[in-house]
């Protein structure tokens, strides 16, 4: 299958063509602010670097960070009515309650409560409330609402007041868009609720976006299915992600992990990724990044949907250097997208990392003769502040004592050691600068279920065979190939404050996309 990978970050756009396991080529274009600009030059740049046929392409897969700078600029979002179903309970945190004041303004700040809701095992805290809830809808149409976040506590095991809700809104004001908290987040009613509300305030751009992006495609001669990148690695189809934006926020360090264990054919490891600002680490399992295990905070707000365990420094190949009396330090203050006009290899006048890198003989960038005149102990001082600052994240992202081998990606990988304490050893494999493309493009299909169960005695094989098909079946649904899905990952918590033997399962099942399967 010849696919097209692309991942638009915050400097550079990438574009990457593969043929089964083989990079035929790889770019670099600058991103543009209406994101569709940069993809226009870097596949002009691809065809160009490998003359491929366009009508040949198969898929294109995306990656963008278009969504989640929105939220953090607190820009482009959606008036927005979060109603949950809990009175009487939940009275005390009503919605939006831990958000950053600038972004309950953005969205216009309608919060509303209604009765309703459930217990863990189903049964209901309160009856819905059809009028009641009707009165709130008006309400919030007539403030301003355009968009609706709808959560219900306990919904993951009961969604029957979000349905019911979501068939009002469609009959009153069809076309309006509408978000369930179960179909988003996870167990905890708060971080659901929160990843729900910002979905909801995406929908309008996630539309805008996905119109753009299938434009682009096909002015480029592309007749080919398009995908955006999912936090977890796997993909989506466009009409997913015009419904859930929130699920594309983390896919670029994810992309770029996912491609880490491609190009490096490493599916257990620690990857350091490291951009012109940034280095972001995190840990692969079987190929996949691994889940952080509590809420993530996205631009101040609490949220518990499907994200990677990844911390980030602020040290990248732009990050200005620093030598003082009181010691030598690297970043987080960075030249950013201006490395190539501010640093000394390429005739500028600020002092970087990518400066020391190659003064220190770890790269070679520029002109080297240009920092020639550094003095030897700021380089090396430079050098070892980087060196230990990879070392303590890689060593506090790692699950044992034992060493674990590191792959460094990114275009600021340059920076990274070939020897790391606490790394087996360093890999820097072939088109490390653009692995978050190729990561894109071998993305698999995935299926999910995270669910509170009622484990009996002599049940509980049962009850786990019954988890694993539904999330074969939500990943066949979602466009991957039946008899392509397996399940790579298994968790099972006994909830010992609930009664009945109450468990929370969490299945991921991943397939091949089927080009002409169904999708989500």
């Amino acid at each position: 299958m010849l696919r097209l990978g692309i991942d638009v970050g915050g400097t550079n756009t990438d574009a990457v063509l593969i043929d089964g396991d083989r990079v035929l080529g790889a770019v670099k274009a600058s991103t543009t602010a209406d994101v569709t600009g940069g993809i226009v030059t870097a596949l002009g740049d691809l065809r160009q670097a490998t003359g491929f046929d366009p009508a040949a392409v198969q898929a294109v897969m995306i990656g963008t960070t278009h969504f989640i700078n929105a939220l953090v600029e607190g820009e482009r979002l959606a008036q927005t009515a979060a109603i949950r179903f809990g009175l009487p309970a939940t009275r005390a945190l009503p919605p939006l309650v831990d958000w950053p004041d600038r972004l309950v303004t953005a969205i216009g700040g309608h919060s509303h409560l209604c009765h309703g809701g459930h217990e863990y095992d189903g049964t209901p805290i309160a009856a819905f409330d059809e009028a009641e809830f009707r009165a709130v809808l008006d309400r919030a149409v007539a403030a301003g609402a355009t968009s609706f976040a709808l959560s219900s506590v306990f919904s993951p095991v009961n969604a029957e007041f979000e349905t019911r809700a979501a068939e009002i809104i469609a009959e009153q004001l069809p076309g309006a868009p509408v978000s369930l908290s179960h179909e988003i987040g996870r167990m905890g009613l708060l971080g659901r609720e929160n990843a729900t509300v910002v979905n909801a305030a995406l929908r309008g751009l996630a539309d805008q976006v996905a119109t753009g992006l299938l434009r682009t495609v096909a002015e480029a001669g592309i007749n080919a299915p398009v995908f955006l990148s999912q936090n977890d690695g796997t993909l989506m189809d466009v009409d997913y992600a015009r419904r859930y934006p929130v699920a594309t926020f983390a896919s670029g360090p994810t992309n770029s992990m996912r491609g880490a264990a491609f190009l490096s054919r490493l599916p257990s490891c620690a990857v350091v990724d490291i951009g012109g600002t940034t280095s972001d680490v995190g840990i692969l399992q079987q190929g996949f990044p691994r889940e952080a295990s509590t809420d993530v905070n996205v631009a101040g707000v609490q949220t518990n949907f499907r994200m990677p365990d990844v911390l980030s420094i602020g040290i990248g190949g732009g990050s200005h250097v620093l030598h003082q009396a009181s010691g030598t330090a690297v970043g987080p203050a960075s030249v950013g997208y201006r490395l190539a006009q501010e640093a000394l290899v390429f005739g500028g006048t600020r002092l970087t990392a990518t400066d020391v890198a190659v003064a220190g003989g770890r790269a070679e960038v520029g002109d080297a003769s240009l920092v020639a005149h550094l003095d030897k102990s700021v380089v090396d001082a430079a050098l070892r502040f980087v060196d230990d600052r990879l070392a303590e994240v890689v060593d506090r992202m790692r699950a044992s004592a034992e060493p674990v081998p590191v792959v460094a990606v990114g275009g600021g990988s340059i920076l990274v050691p070939e020897d790391l304490a606490g790394a087996s050893r360093v890999v820097r494999p072939d088109h490390f600068a653009v692995a978050n493309a190729i990561g894109a493009a071998i993305a698999q299909v995935g299926g999910e279920v995270d669910r509170v169960y009622s484990v009996v005695p002599q049940q509980r094989d049962t009850v786990l065979d019954e988890a694993r098909q539904e999330a074969v079946d939500r990943a066949v649904a979602a466009g991957a190939r039946p008899g392509s899905v397996e399940i790579v990952d298994i968790e099972e918590v006994p909830l010992a404050y609930l009664p009945g033997n109450a468990t929370r399962i969490r299945v991921k099942a991943v397939g091949e996309l089927s080009l002409g399967g169904p999708r989500a």
